[in-house]
């Protein structure tokens, strides 16, 4: 054994190590009483500068609390390690503390049109964001968690939207609630003018909107520019649940966009795909219930009604009907519902047309010029409910634009349309007119009411049989 060594026991080691601590705790409770006891005395005042000092001391201090300049960094593996979730890689990263809130930059090279040359030329064009945006739009929720451990400013917006925008957008709920439990402002306005309540555009992100609405967002916030509300964004993409939730919290059905259109004028125009008409429609029955006026019209005077007509929805255009909508009202370009439902026909042949030319004409409707039977020539049955409305048939100048292959299909009706063009009509059929006529608008309503055979019924609204009668 050397003799500059000296055996310690167990119990030996262990006092003086309790030793060691009692004079550090000892030593701490002395520096914490001085302290107290030169707070309570007040400490002389210190000479005022002189006017110009005092100027300079000032801009010292400045210069020393302007925070240093963010970093900015290029590197698409250092992105990636972002976008991925890459736990190694982000540990390894963030060694670097000035990394957390560094600006994530990338360079698109665009084609812009340069007039003073007279020529496209390629220009670069510098993209921002940060690593808490990377990684909450893609819902990589443990990468969240560490950044905002180690101090990323959750409002931070360097690409024009946050952090919570970003995952509203992706639809991660865990990242939103992260974000909102460190204190991210559900109601801030990306630079496109959109809360993250306006963002949540999918059927994924309705847990988000629900977490968005528990945190204090405004249900009826409103964009910047366009003046929409989340509930005219949910209802213009059919997203039901989304208009359930708002609606439950208060969303106002007669808010009016910039272009003075309602969230139900927005699920109307939505229904542009035949697939998805019945969730459309329970978006617009939702509106409806909630106290939603199918006669608002925007500032273009375009109502509800002829945006689903525009669209070939039948069981929409119904249920507006059914609600209230004014079937023969024209908007600022002077076309009516009708008018936008005989544009389409030649795009919705198989959406059942004749449908929605029976509700509107049952509803009051004024029968359509005859010059517009043209574009019924895809669509037999509602030439049938079309010419079914008129007193006499008029000119069918519009039979040679009518494909033999249809002609061949429908041969006995388009025989019977010649045969009858120009010639006066039955006495019954006058009298239907005459009764339609005089109940208007009633219509659909009166003749529903009376108790006559089916067949009856079914002559006196313009019911397809194939037949001109």
């Amino acid at each position: 054994m050397s003799k500059d060594t000296f055996p310690f026991t167990s119990t030996s080691l262990r006092s003086l190590r309790l030793e060691q601590e009692f004079q550090e705790w000892e030593e701490a409770r002395r520096a914490l009483a001085e302290r107290r006891a030169m707070t309570r005395a007040p400490l002389p005042r210190a000479p005022r500068p002189p006017p110009r000092q005092q100027q300079q001391q000032q801009r010292r201090l400045q210069e020393v609390r302007a925070p240093p300049p963010p970093v900015r960094c290029r590197d698409t593996a250092v992105h990636n390690t972002f976008m991925c979730g890459d736990m190694k890689g982000v540990y390894a990263v963030l060694k670097d503390p000035a990394m957390v809130n560094a600006l994530m930059e990338t360079v698109h090279e665009e084609m812009v049109w340069a007039p003073e040359m007279g020529m496209w030329t390629l220009s670069s064009k510098v993209k921002q964001t940060s690593a808490l945006c990377l990684a909450a739009s893609r819902g990589h929720s443990g990468c969240v968690e560490e950044l905002l451990f180690r101090g990323a400013e959750v409002d931070a917006d360097p690409g024009g939207s946050t952090a919570l925008h970003d995952a509203c957008t992706g639809g991660h709920s865990v990242c939103v609630q992260l974000l909102l439990s460190h204190g991210a402002d559900p109601d801030l306005l990306a630079a496109d003018g959109s809360a993250p309540l306006h963002l949540c555009t999918s059927a994924q992100s309705l847990q988000c909107a629900e977490l968005l609405l528990e945190g204090g967002a405004e249900v009826n916030v409103l964009t910047q520019e366009s003046r929409l509300t989340p509930l005219h964004s949910a209802a213009r993409r059919g997203l039901e649940e989304h208009v359930e939730l708002f609606l439950s919290h208060g969303a106002d059905v007669s808010a009016k966009n910039r272009e003075g259109e309602t969230p139900l004028n927005a699920a109307c125009s939505g229904a542009e795909r035949p697939s998805e008409a019945g969730r459309y429609l329970r978006v617009v029955q939702m509106l409806l219930g909630a106290g939603a006026d199918p006669r608002t019209a925007g500032r273009k005077l375009h109502t509800p009604l002829h945006n689903a007509c525009a669209n070939c929805s039948p069981r929409i255009a119904d249920l507006l009907l059914q609600h209230g909508a004014e079937a023969d009202v024209a908007n600022c370009a002077g076309y009516t519902p009708m008018d936008c439902l005989l544009q389409v026909v030649e795009d919705y042949p198989d959406q059942q047309p004749e449908v929605i030319a029976r509700s509107l004409l049952n509803h009051g409707a004024k029968p359509a010029s005859p010059k517009i039977l043209k574009h019924c020539v895809l669509s037999p049955a509602t030439l049938e409910v079309m010419l079914n409305s008129y007193t006499a048939v008029p000119a069918c100048d519009w039979m040679d634009s009518v494909s033999p292959e249809t002609y061949e299909e429908h041969q006995s009706f388009f025989a019977s349309v010649r045969q009858m063009s120009g010639q006066p009509r039955c006495l019954q059929h006058l009298c239907r007119c005459a009764l339609r006529e005089h109940l208007g608008a009633l219509c659909h309503a009166a003749v529903s009411k009376l108790d006559i055979p089916s067949s009856v019924r079914d002559y006196l609204l313009l019911c397809n049989d194939g037949t001109l009668q």
